[in-house]
C-alpha cells in the first residue's frame, strides 16, 4: 500500500503485572497449535475490523485513542517469549499432519518446556497512514504472517480523507484476540474518540490474570471437567472423519468455497420456528448429518467454535477465548426432525467441552489413539462466526423454494496447508466449506453445500 509521508508510532504506557510472565492461555494454545500446523500460511488465522472514525479526528487525536486502547487492553502489547523461540516448530514430530506420522501421538507438542507470553508496559506501534480503499489496506495488513515474537499483535492503518481520519483499520493476530475480543477493542476505540481517555472505567480484565485462574483450584475443576468429555467421547468417535483419500486432490490442496444461499438461510430460521432451536444448533445438525452421507459413519463427531465467555469476568476481555468443543451425533437414519432433538442436549455438552485445556486433550489423545491403535481426530470443524443469531421465523414454503433461483457458489480462497481437513464457517456472507481437497475433492466440496442448502430446504418445506 502506498503511505503518505513519515509513519507515526503509537507511544503506548500501560500498566504492568508482576511478574510480566505467564503461561499461554487454553485460547492461545489451541491457536497456538493451530498457527504452528498451518505455517507458513498461518496468516490464515489474520483477521481485521474497519472502524469508521466518529466526528472530524486529525491523525495525532487518533493515535491518541490507539495509545489508550492498547495500555487498556494487555492483550495488545503481549507477545510470546523470545525462550520459546528456539523450539522447533513441528508441533507433533512432523510438519506434514496429512502423511504417515500420527500428528497427535504425543501428548506435549511443545517438547519439555512450557510456551509463554510476555507482556510489555511500554512501547511504539506503528501506523500506516494512507489514503487507499480501507478494505484493500485490511487485506493487505493481513496478508502476511505475523511475527509472534517480534511484533505488536495488532496492526494498524490510517486512512485519510483530506488531513482527518476517515477509517481506522485493525488487524489482530488471533493470540491476542478472537472475533468478539476485536468487537470490544472496536468498541473501546470508538468510545475513546468520542470521549477521549476515561480515568473512571474500571481495569479491563487481562490475559495474564486468565491464565493464571486457569492454572489454579477452579479453572483446574473445569478443566478436569471438561477433559472428561473428550475422553469419553473420544474412546467411541470414528478415528477421523475424512479418512479416506479422495482420488482428486487439487494443486494448491486446500480451497474453499462460499455458498450464497437466500434459500438456505430462510429454511433454517423456519426450521429453528418449528422446533424451538436456534438458528447455529440447526446448522450444526445439518452439517453433522450431511458429514455422515458422506462418510458413511452412523457416529459424527465434529469440533464446533465456543466463544467461551460465559464467565463475567470474560465478557469483555480483549483475548482469544474461543477454543474448539467435541459434539457427537448418532444418525442412525433417523429423520432429521429426531436428529435435531437429540442435538440440542448434545451441543450444550460440546460448547461446555470447548473451555478445555489443550495439555489434557493433548494427553487424552495421544492415551485413547495408543489404546485403539491409530490416531483419533475428528478433523471437522463448525464455525459459526455471526455475531447474532438471526432468530427463528415461520416462511412461506413457496418463497424458500423460490430463494433457490438466487444461490451461487464461489471459491474465494485456496492455500497449500490447514490444521483440519473439513471446516464450515458461518457468516453474514453465506456458508463456506473450506476443505483439504485429499481428502475432499472440489467437486464434492460443491456437492456438499448443495446437498446441505437441499437438506435444509426440504426439512423446512415439508
Amino acid at each position: 500500500m502506498n503511505a503518505t509521508g513519515p509513519l507515526p508510532h503509537v507511544e503506548f504506557a500501560g500498566p504492568g503485572s508482576a511478574p510480566p510472565t505467564a503461561p499461554l492461555t487454553w485460547g492461545q494454545r489451541a491457536i497456538w497449535e493451530a498457527i504452528v500446523r498451518t505455517a507458513p500460511d498461518d496468516h490464515y488465522f489474520n483477521f481485521g475490523r474497519v472502524l469508521k472514525v466518529p466526528g472530524s479526528r486529525t491523525v495525532a487525536e487518533v493515535c491518541t485513542a490507539l495509545a489508550a486502547l492498547v495500555e487498556r487492553h494487555g492483550a495488545l502489547r503481549t507477545t510470546m517469549s523470545d525462550a520459546f523461540r528456539a523450539r522447533p516448530p513441528e508441533p507433533y514430530g512432523n510438519a506434514e499432519p496429512y502423511g504417515n506420522a500420527e500428528p497427535y501421538g504425543n501428548a506435549e507438542p511443545y517438547g519439555r518446556a512450557e510456551p509463554y507470553q510476555r507482556l510489555a508496559e511500554k512501547g511504539r506501534l506503528p501506523v500506516v497512514v494512507t489514503t487507499e480503499d480501507p478494505d484493500r489496506v485490511l487485506g493487505e495488513l493481513a496478508a502476511r504472517p505475523f511475527d509472534y515474537f517480534g511484533e505488536w499483535p495488532v496492526r494498524v492503518a490510517l486512512v485519510l480523507d483530506g488531513d482527518r481520519v476517515a477509517h481506522v483499520v485493525l488487524v489482530f493476530c488471533h493470540l491476542a484476540a478472537d472475533g468478539l475480543g476485536a468487537e470490544v477493542a472496536l468498541r473501546d476505540l470508538r468510545i475513546l474518540l468520542l470521549r477521549g481517555p476515561d480515568v473512571r472505567r474500571p481495569g479491563a480484565a487481562q490475559p495474564l490474570d486468565l491464565a493464571r485462574w486457569q492454572a489454579g483450584t477452579e479453572g483446574r475443576r473445569a478443566a478436569e471437567t471438561a477433559a472428561a468429555h473428550w475422553e469419553r467421547e473420544y474412546r467411541r468417535i470414528p478415528p477421523a472423519m475424512f479418512s479416506a483419500p479422495s482420488g482428486s486432490p487439487a494443486g494448491p490442496p486446500v480451497w474453499r468455497a462460499l455458498l450464497r444461499s437466500p434459500a438456505l438461510e430462510l429454511a433454517v430460521r423456519s426450521i429453528a420456528a418449528a422446533h424451538g432451536a436456534s438458528t447455529s444448533t440447526v446448522l450444526l445438525t445439518a452439517v453433522t448429518e450431511l458429514v455422515g452421507r458422506f462418510t458413511g459413519h452412523e457416529t459424527c463427531a465434529v469440533l464446533p467454535i465456543s466463544a467461551n465467555r460465559f464467565r463475567r469476568d470474560t465478557t469483555d476481555i480483549v483475548a482469544t477465548m474461543s477454543q474448539e468443543g467435541l459434539f457427537t451425533l448418532d444418525r442412525r437414519e433417523a429423520p432429521f426432525a429426531d436428529l435435531l432433538r437429540a442435538a440440542g442436549p448434545a451441543a450444550l455438552r460440546a460448547y461446555r467441552s470447548a473451555y478445555h485445556d489443550p495439555a489434557d486433550r493433548n494427553r487424552i489423545t495421544a492415551s485413547v489413539s495408543a489404546e485403539r491403535g491409530e490416531p483419533i481426530h475428528p478433523y471437522c470443524c463448525f464455525n459459526d462466526m455471526r455475531f447474532a443469531d438471526p432468530g427463528p421465523a415461520r416462511c412461506d414454503p413457496a418463497e424458500i423454494t423460490a430463494a433457490l433461483a438466487r444461490t451461487s457458489v464461489t471459491w474465494p480462497m485456496s492455500q497449500d496447508k490447514l490444521n483440519c481437513r473439513f471446516c464450515v464457517h458461518l457468516t453474514t456472507e453465506g456458508v463456506s466449506l473450506t476443505a483439504d481437497t485429499r481428502y475432499l475433492s472440489r467437486p464434492d466440496m460443491e456437492r456438499y453445500l448443495l446437498e446441505l442448502e437441499s437438506l435444509l430446504v426440504e426439512a423446512a418445506v415439508r
